[in-house]
């Protein structure tokens, strides 16, 4: 194993500048633990080529650090939030339970608070590390969380020879149990936490706002949060909770091929809620919360719906002169029932006038807000 270790080393010193006794500490227990893997492995042992495997094994695990490292304490510690949650979405909360989006997000921190702890634990156990060791640089939390990316995603033997990820069965029964919620995060798993250390100081609105806490937000971010929000909001009323799901779910930028498998549907069921999902988005968009989503794209009637000079000309030329009288109202910031006055009809009809002058922007501006790619992208 000393090539492994030389190959660690020598890549730890070289990417994170850290000093040469923690690249050496770290070095050392990811060497140990690649031995042990290699050591217990029937598989590995019966494949005549040891060395190959060890170097594999390393470099994986090399990587992994890194790309924790590379991210940083704060943006590392989103990362695994975040690939953690996408994992135990679908099995966090009880099938007999409907929670709203907002709930389910709750149960899912609450959840991975307790596993970090459990994470932290296993660590200094399985590197034969005092009770009292928590990550205290860079490297160190880096290498404590691709641990727990690893360790969260063992797979646990099952009768019928099947298996399952370890945080799944972690997940499944903290859904049916609902034990006591662990007053602690990640951060504070990086500062120690203990089982038998006193938590009670920590309130879960605090944690989660650490858990969750961003840099200073652009207006813009703050507006698409708010779309996202409203949006939610509107499924949820509408009782479109699968719809809320799936959307979620691509906020996280999730291949459909991972969506199908977290909300356990086929390719066409898949397909299917797509274009009932897209149906929706377009309603919020068009008729149900307009200035919203209008405004966050900057395409609102003071920028004459996102349309260059050209295309505001052509579409003012293309409506019927009731239309025009409508747009010359809407932008003078009267209401739909005064509006209704004027033009001798009632509310509705005039929702269902302005939503038909939408769709005709829309479609002026060729299609350039696709569905929900426009509130997923960043």
């Amino acid at each position: 194993m000393e090539a492994v270790f030389q190959l660690i080393l020598g890549e730890l010193k070289q990417s994170t500048h850290s000093s040469e006794q923690k690249c050496r500490e770290v070095a050392t227990r990811i060497t140990e633990e690649v031995d042990r893997i290699c050591s217990e492995s029937q598989r590995i042992q019966a494949s005549g080529d040891i060395e190959a495997w060890s170097i594999s094994l390393a470099r994986h695990r090399l990587k992994q650090c890194l790309k924790y490292h590379q991210l940083g304490s704060h943006r590392g510690r989103v990362e695994l939030h975040s690939g953690l949650s996408a994992v135990v979405y679908r099995y966090i909360t009880p099938p007999q339970v409907q929670s709203s989006y907002q709930a389910r997000l709750t149960l899912i921190e609450d959840f991975l608070q307790g596993f970090y702890i459990e994470s932290l634990n296993a660590f200094r156990r399985e590197n034969q590390l005092p009770p009292t060791y928590r990550p205290r640089t860079l490297l160190e939390l880096a290498e404590y969380m691709a641990f727990t990316e690893r360790y969260g995603k063992r797979r646990i033997p099952l009768p019928g020879r099947r298996s399952q990820q370890l945080i799944i069965l972690r997940a499944q029964t903290f859904s049916q149990q609902q034990p006591p919620e662990t007053m602690v995060d990640i951060e504070q798993a990086a500062e120690g936490g203990g089982e038998g250390e006193n938590r009670s100081a920590v309130s879960l609105p605090q944690v989660r706002e650490q858990m969750m806490a961003q840099e200073p937000e652009l207006p813009e971010d703050t507006l698409r949060k708010k779309v996202i929000k409203e949006l939610m909001r509107y499924l949820e009323e509408r009782q479109q909770q699968d719809c809320a799901d799936y959307f979620a779910l691509r906020l996280q930028d999730l291949p459909a091929n991972e969506i199908e498998a977290i909300l356990g549907l086929t390719p066409r069921q898949r397909d299917y809620l797509q274009q009932r999902f897209k149906y929706h988005l377009i309603r919020f968009a068009l008729s149900h919360n307009w200035e919203l989503v209008h405004q966050w794209l900057e395409a609102d009637l003071e920028r004459n719906l996102g349309l260059t000079p050209q295309e505001w000309q052509m579409f003012q030329t293309n409506i019927t002169p009731q239309q025009q009288e409508l747009l010359q109202l809407k932008q003078k910031g009267m209401d739909d029932k005064a509006i209704a006055q004027i033009l001798s009809c009632t509310p509705t009809q005039i929702q269902k006038q302005w939503t038909k002058l939408l769709e005709q922007a829309w479609e002026i501006r060729n299609n350039l807000i696709s569905g929900a790619g426009a509130l997923t992208d960043e």
